[in-house]
């Protein structure tokens, strides 16, 4: 297929997004046209996805005559914390990286998460390059520059804002992602139909299976990313238009954590924070009481996504509590006017709560 460009046009923080099959073998040839200065490159992975695209990555750094080191992470959400990043500083010094050379972050969301963060702050921010190859990671994760690890008291509590030189997309990495890692990125998928494009959302209701979306997955990843990224132009830093983004993450985190961060993917359980979300919007008389609710979860199930999770008050109220769209005593609570169409609601964490008990 041709390879498809979309530009997140941050000026001096500006990046290509490329999107074509194959484009793992030219990695190297990309990486060196974004970072001519480059004579070292840090690839992070994991555990994974080494041995499946690693080689092929390598082969193509080695071809245009980059040094090049490999961190393998165990895969999981457990690799995004303190104790990994400060492997990985260390590591990255004894390579001997310096500040005009690069990282490569190959894999899905907690390499591109954790990778990122470790660019961001060794030797106060050296350039990266995200090579995605799960579907959540590609049509999210990848795009917009959050980097961050989690703390004991919750997900991504500690970050910073470090924007790629380049996201490098290959869909045929998806071809060797189970069927629960695939719904896992749908999650996702689904939530930009809910927030911003009713058209994409009735595609996925016309198309509910993994192999219906492969065989359009150029167009579901450009349009998911062109999405991204004009909502990323507009307000990097999460202040604004950005927050919409979260739809289904504030109750999503509460599962999360419930679940110590094993029992629940982030898809599964951004699938049921926008159901209850949507109920939610429902019943504060915000969301049209017909259809959206039903149809929202008819797609999650179509997928293989949860549309409930059991969880417990202490659970919501600790990750409300630590919600990073909240506001002193406020929260930015992303509601549903419509299928496609969406807008962050301020009200207080305690009124957010008595919603949520009353569902």
């Amino acid at each position: 297929m041709p390879m498809k460009t979309l530009r997140v046009d941050l000026k001096e923080r500006g990046y290509d997004i490329l999107i074509a099959a194959g484009l793992l073998d030219r990695a190297g040839e990309e990486l060196k046209k974004v970072c001519p200065g480059a004579d070292r490159v840090f690839v992070v992975t994991d555990d994974h996805v080494q041995p499946l695209y690693y080689n092929r990555v390598k082969a193509s750094m080695k071809r245009v005559g980059l040094q090049y080191s490999v961190h393998v992470l165990p895969a999981g959400e457990r690799a995004k914390s303190a104790a990994h990043l400060a492997d990985l500083w260390e590591a990255m010094m004894e390579f001997g990286l310096t500040r005009t050379d690069a990282v490569v972050a190959l894999g899905g969301g907690v390499v591109g998460d954790l990778a990122g963060f470790a660019a961001a702050t060794v030797l106060r921010g050296v350039d990266y390059v995200q090579i995605p190859t799960t579907l959540l990671a590609q049509v999210d994760s990848s795009v917009g520059g959050k980097v961050a690890i989690d703390l004991a008291a919750g997900k991504n509590l500690a970050g910073a804002f470090w924007q790629p030189k380049l996201v490098l997309m290959d869909p045929e990495t998806l071809n060797t992602l189970s069927d629960a890692v695939f719904s896992d990125g749908m999650g996702e998928v689904i939530k930009y139909g809910c927030i911003a494009n009713k058209g994409l959302f009735n595609f996925l209701l016309a198309h509910p299976s993994r192999r219906e979306v492969m065989e359009h997955i150029e167009y579901i990843l450009t349009l998911c990313c062109d999405l991204k990224r004009e909502v990323v132009v507009e307000d990097e830093r999460d202040t604004g238009r950005r927050m919409l983004l979260n739809f289904g993450h504030t109750l999503g985190h509460a599962y999360e954590l419930a679940g110590n961060y094993e029992t629940w993917t982030h898809g599964q359980a951004v699938a049921a924070g926008m159901v209850a979300a949507a109920r939610i919007g429902v019943n504060m008389g915000v969301t049209p009481a017909k259809g959206v609710v039903e149809f929202l979860t008819r797609l999650c199930e179509a997928f293989g996504l949860p549309t409930t999770i059991d969880c417990a008050m202490a659970d919501y109220a600790a990750a409300i509590g630590r919600d990073k769209k909240g506001s002193g005593e406020d929260i930015s609570f992303i509601l549903l006017d419509t299928l496609g169409a969406a807008h962050a609601h301020k009200m207080s964490r305690e009124a957010l709560l008595k919603e949520i008990e009353a569902l």
